[in-house]
């Protein structure tokens, strides 16, 4: 059984708080199975966008990038992604250093 998308939005930012790293919803999606970009905001203009994915040889989900560069060019494919993908939650994750814990233990699921 897969956990629900709010469930794990919810652990997620959970994670962040207990290393003092801030995050917010900037998008809620479908609470259930709605898919989940997390924007890292490094606070110097720049930004980079992961997206879940599935590796088709092994069958494992584990974050890419969806795309990097300027904030404001992050912003507008984050605008895209959401006009067709409404159910798409948008957690944005600031932090100077470029953590962003998606390759911790547990987060992959």
């Amino acid at each position: 059984m897969r956990l629900t998308a709010e469930f794990w939005v919810q652990a997620y930012l959970a994670r962040l708080r207990l290393v003092d790293i801030p995050a917010f919803v900037v998008a809620h999606g479908d609470d259930t199975a709605g898919a989940v970009l997390v924007k890292l905001n490094t606070l110097d203009g720049k930004a980079v966008v992961y997206q879940r994915s599935f590796d088709l040889m092994s069958g494992a989900r584990k974050w890419v990038v969806l795309a990097e560069g300027d904030e404001a060019d992050i912003d507008a494919t984050l605008t895209r992604q959401r006009s067709f993908d409404t159910d798409a939650w948008v957690i944005e994750v600031e932090d100077r250093q470029g953590r962003h814990l998606l390759d911790e233990p547990g987060l992959s699921d």
